[in-house]
């Protein structure tokens, strides 16, 4: 009888470890395991010739050095559009491609109009970017959308992307873009005159790497990028994401610092 049961004590614990190692290695292999947080991505679109810009400007700082979501990491990139060029400032960091990608948005959210300020959250929602408040809300609504594994490393002029486990998606776009931080403007005109304007993770170049096909469950290249000579190389980073072409979602997306 205590031979049985001494039998059955070590039956019980070696059931034990082996359900721990089991439980360690998928929680090592398993890209959604507690101690890993989302990538959220958040795009501001913003003008230095719209009053209403600069606390949202400020909004974006926050979420990019406090990190407030302890389930999310947020990447923050800041797109100048042009529509308020004309209007007594031009923003010299402003695009129409800028400008095209938040129509893009503006479309897909069924919007009467874009505006200034305004935060998308992983290219599923939506909200006034001075709102900090709601823009948090969206970033933890967005925590739990499935994302792919998006690992990037660069190296003098060249970045290394490999995306895998991609979550089912249809036709969708890679993208690269290169933003700076640490930037700053003195306003002599428009609705900001007299005002000196701090910048954060402002886009400088996007530009389209790759594509994939609803098919295709993963990506692999290389891909070069230059920098312009009043760039501030120090203050640079490289952000790359995925987004599905129909529905607008953000299925993936990583950055690093340009070394």
């Amino acid at each position: 009888m205590k031979l049985f049961a001494v039998l059955m004590i070590c039956l019980m614990f070696s059931g034990c470890e082996a359900q721990q190692v089991e439980s360690k290695a998928f929680n090592q292999n398993n890209p959604k395991s507690e101690n890993q947080k989302s990538k959220v991505l958040v795009e501001l679109f913003t003008s230095e010739g719209c009053s209403s810009c600069p606390p949202a400007d400020r909004a974006l700082a926050f979420l990019q050095k406090e990190q407030p979501n302890s389930q999310a990491e947020i990447i923050t990139l800041a797109f100048h559009v042009n529509y308020w060029d004309n209007l007594g400032w031009k923003d010299e960091f402003s695009s129409q491609i800028f400008t095209e990608r938040q129509q893009f948005y503006g479309r897909k959210f069924n919007l009467s109009s874009i505006y200034t300020p305004q935060m998308i959250i992983d290219g599923s929602s939506e909200a006034v970017g001075s709102n900090l408040g709601k823009v948090q809300q969206k970033i933890t609504e967005a925590v739990n959308s499935a994302k792919a594994n998006l690992m990037i490393s660069t190296s003098e002029n060249k970045v290394s992307v490999k995306i895998t486990e991609i979550p089912p998606h249809q036709n969708s776009i890679v993208y690269l873009a290169i933003a700076e931080n640490n930037l700053n403007s003195s306003v002599k005109a428009g609705e900001n005159a007299g005002n000196n304007l701090e910048h954060i993770s402002v886009v400088r170049e996007l530009k389209v790497i790759g594509k994939l096909k609803k098919t295709d469950d993963s990506f692999d290249d290389i891909v070069n990028f230059s920098i312009e000579p009043f760039w501030k190389k120090k203050d640079l980073k490289v952000v790359v994401f995925v987004q599905d072409t129909q529905t607008g979602k953000i299925i993936g997306s990583n950055w690093e610092s340009i070394n």
